[in-house]
């Protein structure tokens, strides 16, 4: 959510009541953003030519079963000249499952002005434990090279390389065909931190804003080549197809790169390579001939990434194998240092779960969390929860949770109640919960200024808070007004920040609360791109540009950690984040932020949701209806049609917006959303187990259908339809009036219409007649999936209802699919109590095989 005023008028006003002195906050423009020639580093990348790293890797060795070596420069005869690079410090690590790490630092002998940033707290704790220790390397000379290779084991059928000169590192295959590569265009630059000396200018300024830079220039780049890839994937969060589009090369129109850089951006424009609220720098490549890679930066500095077109580096003259078709891509990063993996796969699952058991799988969520949710900026008080709660009843329209953004709380200050419109907050929240319905409240990071508010005060004391470049706390401008912000990339401020959510601490709170984390890019309207200054400092001195895309990351996971602390560790926590980073998947859900209602953000809600998906985040959404904007019903029932299906099912809209809830559009609307709603919760079962799935290995809810036909290349760019895990095809209706549509149905198998039960022939393209009343959706022929069919006001109250099995056989007689259950809220699932029941008809005969672990308590 981004809560931003659409009318200009009312914007200039609000500029003149606070005092600001900058352009309006709340009305976006573009140019209150960077664009790469705005950026230095982002240009000075870009006017390298290929073939311009003059680097070496010497001292090539095996230390603590690592490999290790000091990359020089040809270049380092003149020793008096300060503009040679020094050595750096290269270490090659390989793991379990074909997972291959790279990393690349400052020498820390060679007493560099600070220790470059590092980020902590993404890797998971058990992922060092798969290290696999090298003994011994073998060298070999390739290709016509004048210097030798280093070649090590990395899994089964795949070595890492590293080519001492010309330096270059890749993964090839038992066949000696390359999988994924670095710096193998010479395009790998390194800035090294340096002592400011007299006559330095290193202070760069944008829209009245300086940053002073005080170590300099300090940004990396390099060049990372798939091979055998005909498309590229991931790096979200964009507005754009999922298959990523050429920035720049022969043929094509030059565009910006991919900017990572967790911005909060009002109303962003669909189709466009910039970044919005989150920043996972993992890209993931497919093509039919070899299958899937991956390739991951654990970097939370400004990122800009190109993918570069066909021929770009045709007068290089550099040369790769010429058998090998490939995608080639640029990265650039401010700061940080290189910390890269690859992933080998060869299948999409592969690659997904390997990047996975880096970062971590997604948190499994409690069974009511991926119900339907029902959201405005604002329910105004406690007797308008009351009317739309009961309106939903009067409806017969299920919905298990409700939300209250920044209006609920006195004068902005989280964690306090409006004690004139919500006297009665546990009241409140205990109706609902009598319902099996719960509350989410909105908890945001910018803490108001304001001596009489005890968690200001708090935090001041203690010293809680970001510094400003000078270290005093920084201030800066949010919703409450004057704000600071908790440094929670401090350990112990997490500790302080999760233990607010304790029902002493958070008043009027009870055990059916939930939250929301919103504006934690993090959001500060007088901010340089509306957001913190990159020279602003936090614990041990690390300067926010290096921190940048891992705040709200960091904030979530203090929020998270404080709600299962809340409930002594028993129940799971839902909390929902607009900002987001690798990892983020651990501690909770996130959405696509502050779209509109039109038909295009209707359609680019799903390449973005797969996207996420394809970067470990199942748990994710798009607001349904859009939250800027009033829809036309058409419009609205398409969206929950659609948004049935999204993993995170949530209806927003802003405050300047007519009302929407579902029950306000006539009786037919009123019908057809209902029965959009009523299928989320038949199909509850089925993507509960398809949740725990998610858990275990990192396979996302919501799939391309190419992760479920990986060779057939009419699903490789196609982002209309997707899957909604391996027996749902869902087919959205993103035009109005739409009598039509063309559906391809992958496979050889038949697909069966989920409302007619008619067959469509696999492996081709069919038009089907489109009504009001659903969108194409078709369950796949062979598999089995589960459903309650009784339908309740609330997923709590379908408990005890039984299971249907909805089976479609293929042409063998045969089908399969399982079942997942547990109590849909504690924690006691890790300690075996479930039940995970795998079905499946072969022939005329049901073989119900016996799960591996059944609860001693079902």
């Amino acid at each position: 959510m981004k809560h931003q005023m659409a009318n200009r008028n009312l914007c200039f006003f609000l500029i003149l009541l606070l005092g600001l002195n900058q352009s309006s906050v709340f009305c976006w423009k573009k140019d209150e953003f960077r664009n790469c020639n705005q950026t230095p580093f982002c240009k000075r990348a870009r006017a390298l030519k290929p073939g311009s790293c003059s680097l070496v890797a010497d001292n090539v060795a095996i230390s603590d079963g690592e490999l290790t070596a000091k990359l020089i420069s040809k270049k380092q005869d003149n020793q008096e000249d300060e503009s040679q690079i020094k050595p750096l410090i290269l270490t090659l690590s390989v793991y379990q499952d074909g997972i291959m790490r790279l990393k690349i630092d400052e020498d820390p002998s060679l007493d560099p002005p600070k220790k470059r940033f590092e980020v902590a707290d993404v890797i998971v704790s058990e992922f060092p434990s798969k290290k696999l220790w090298l003994q011994r390397l073998s060298t070999e000379t390739l290709g016509g090279d004048a210097s030798p290779s280093s070649i090590a084991y990395l899994s089964e059928g795949y070595e890492a390389i590293i080519r001492h000169e010309p330096f270059e590192v890749y993964v090839r295959d038992r066949a000696g065909n390359r999988v994924v590569s670095f710096n193998s265009h010479g395009l790998f630059d390194f800035e090294q931190l340096r002592q400011k000396k007299e006559g330095d200018d290193w202070e760069e300024r944008f829209r009245g804003h300086t940053d002073t830079r005080p170590y300099g220039p300090q940004s990396i780049s390099f060049d990372v080549t798939f091979y055998e890839a005909d498309f590229v994937y991931g790096i979200p969060e964009h507005a754009t197809n999922l298959a990523l589009k050429p920035s720049r090369g022969p043929g094509v129109e030059e565009s910006e790169p991919y900017r990572l850089f967790n911005l909060d951006v009002f109303e962003y424009i669909h189709d466009s390579p910039f970044g919005i609220y989150g920043s996972v720098p993992f890209m993931i490549s497919h093509g039919k001939s070899r299958g899937t890679s991956g390739f991951f930066w654990l970097n939370a500095a400004e990122m800009q990434i190109d993918v570069l077109g066909s021929g770009w580096d045709a007068e290089s003259g550099i040369s790769l194998p010429s058998s090998q078709s490939r995608i080639d891509t640029f990265w650039m990063s401010e700061a940080g240092i290189v910390d890269a993996f690859f992933f080998v796969g060869p299948g999409p699952k592969d690659a997904i779960r390997q990047y996975t058991s880096v970062t971590g799988t997604q948190a499994m969520p409690q069974l009511f969390s991926i119900a339907y949710h029902q959201c405005r900026w604002n329910y105004r008080d406690e007797e308008d929860v009351v009317n739309v709660d009961s309106k939903f009843d009067e409806h017969d329209i299920p919905y298990d949770v409700l939300w209250l953004d920044i209006e609920h709380t006195d004068g902005k200050r989280y964690f306090t109640w409006d004690r004139v419109l919500f006297p009665h907050p546990e009241e409140m929240q205990n109706k609902l919960a009598a319902k099996g319905r719960h509350m989410v409240t909105i908890v945001d990071p910018h803490i108001k200024r304001d001596e009489s508010f005890q968690l200001h005060k708090e935090a001041t004391q203690k010293g809680y808070y970001v510094k400003d470049a000078g270290g005093n706390d920084y201030d800066g401008w949010c919703w409450p007004g004057s704000s600071s912000y908790p440094d929670t990339l401090n350990p112990e401020i997490r500790s302080w920040w999760a233990e607010k959510f304790s029902f002493q601490n958070y008043v009027g709170s009870t055990p059916s609360l939930y939250i929301w984390n919103d504006m934690n890019e993090p959001s500060v309207f007088n901010g340089p791109e509306l957001t913190m200054p990159r020279d602003a400092l936090h614990y041990g001195g690390v300067e926010h540009r290096e921190l940048h895309n891992a705040y709200g990351y960091y904030f979530h996971m203090a929020t998270s950690d404080g709600l299962v602390k809340r409930g002594n560790g028993k129940d799971r926590p839902f909390v929902l984040s607009r900002a987001l980073f690798s990892g983020t998947q651990r501690h909770g859900a996130v959405w696509t932020g502050d779209n509109t209602a039109d038909w295009d953000h209707l359609r680019v809600s799903v390449p973005m949701i797969l996207t996420l998906g394809l970067t470990g985040m199942s748990f994710s959404g798009a607001d349904v209806g859009g939250f800027f904007g009033n829809p036309e019903p058409e419009l609205l029932v398409r969206w929950y049609q659609v948004g049935a299906y999204y993993p995170f099912f949530r209806g927003h809209a802003h405050h300047d917006t007519k009302r929407r809830e579902p029950w306000l559009f006539g009786e037919r609307n009123t019908e057809l959303i209902r029965d959009a709603i009523h299928v989320r919760y038949a199909l509850l079962p089925y993507f509960y187990t398809l949740f725990r799935e998610a858990n275990t290995s990192g396979v996302p809810v919501m799939r391309p259908l190419w992760m479920e036909f990986p060779f057939e290349e009419a699903t490789f760019g196609n982002d209309e339809a997707f899957m909604v895990g391996n027996s749902l095809l869902v087919q959205g209706i993103y035009t109005e009036r739409a009598k039509h549509a063309s559906v391809y149905l992958p496979g050889k198998q038949s697909w069966y219409d989920l409302i007619t039960g008619t067959a469509y022939k696999g492996g081709m393209s069919h038009k089907i007649e489109v009504s009001e009343e659903s969108i194409p959706a078709f369950q796949r022929a062979g598999t089995i999936v589960p459903r309650k069919d009784r339908f309740r006001r609330s997923s709590t109250q379908m408990a005890n209802d039984p299971y249907v099995l909805v089976i479609a056989l293929n042409s063998s007689q045969a089908a399969e699919g399982e079942l997942y259950i547990d109590d849909g809220k504690s924690f006691e699932f890790q300690q075996g109590a479930y039940i995970h029941r795998p079905f499946c008809v072969l022939g005329r005969e049901t073989c119900i095989v016996k799960p591996s672990i059944i609860s001693s308590s079902r």
